[in-house]
């Protein structure tokens, strides 16, 4: 991996922690998160109207993950109605990568090596203790499942991307057309849950949570066309300092409490990660 290609990376990690702070700090989270969908898929669209339609094999990748998208998107808001930004992000990116590498030699050919197993291992200590962490802190109970949800919804994309991706002309295409169907699948399930409710919010939130959609299409556009120029293992290890990110966003900018465990507990999740992609 060059050097520029490194920082591009670590950049994008920067970047979606971001987001996610940004939509942690709004008064409504699902409102924050509805309107980041809205401007992205927007902006997906126009610039695939600039671009070739995908071909055949391509728009089953793009439904399917666009679905997974949405799933992300919903579990996510509901826990950050719930928990911290430092308790949340951790196990739902965290508890992600684990859940691939346990599915995926039922879906593909893949054998989990000696180092996986124990990536996975330590991925599961610190998934635990900051589950446990949220528990004694008394802190709602759903957020943990939530979480939980939004890790089985990325690693669905993730799967499902990483086959996608190859098969497009191009990685913009490609990205370009997710959030697009994203938004079509997204807006109608969450009219259906919360209301027009979600729609109706101040200039603030709709700043935030443009800023949020622009710093999210950055992100993701930066990890896919990475994993084109790079090692796909380096990309998403590197990627996974995001967690770090943001845990040192919601204690230095949200105000977050930072205690012993959940500390050790975000130190663990990185440490299990970076050996699952080794």
């Amino acid at each position: 991996m060059t050097a520029g290609v490194f920082a591009a990376v670590l950049g994008a990690a920067l970047l979606h922690a971001g987001w996610n702070a940004l939509v942690k700090s709004g008064a409504s989270k699902v409102g924050g998160i509805t309107i980041m969908t809205l401007v992205q898929g927007g902006a997906g669209g126009l610039i695939a109207l600039s671009l070739p339609l995908p071909t055949g094999p391509v728009w089953g990748w793009l439904a399917l993950s666009g679905a997974f998208h949405a799933g992300y998107k919903l579990f996510l808001a509901f826990a950050y109605e719930q928990g911290d930004l430092s308790r949340v992000y951790p196990i739902a990116r965290g508890a992600a990568p684990m859940i691939v590498l346990l599915v995926s030699p039922l879906l593909l050919t893949d054998i989990l090596t000696p180092t996986e197993i124990v990536g996975i291992a330590i991925l599961g200590a610190g998934i635990a203790t900051m589950a446990a962490g949220s528990l004694r802190a008394r802190e709602a109970r759903r957020l943990i499942p939530y979480a939980l949800g939004s890790a089985l919804m990325t690693a669905g994309y993730t799967i499902v991307d990483g086959s996608g991706a190859r098969v497009a002309a191009s990685a913009t295409q490609y990205v370009a057309w997710l959030f697009l169907l994203d938004v079509l699948i997204f807006t109608p399930i969450i009219l259906a849950l919360r209301g027009r409710e979600v729609l109706r919010a101040d200039a603030r939130a709709w700043g935030l949570g443009a800023l949020a959609a622009l710093l999210s299409y950055a992100a993701y556009a930066v990890a896919v066309w990475a994993m084109t120029v790079a090692p796909i293992a380096l990309v998403g290890a590197l990627r996974e300092t995001s967690i770090l990110f943001a845990v040192l966003i919601g204690w230095l900018i949200l105000g977050e409490r930072i205690d012993r465990w959940k500390a050790v507990a975000a130190i663990l999740i990185v440490g299990g990660v970076a050996l699952t992609r080794l």
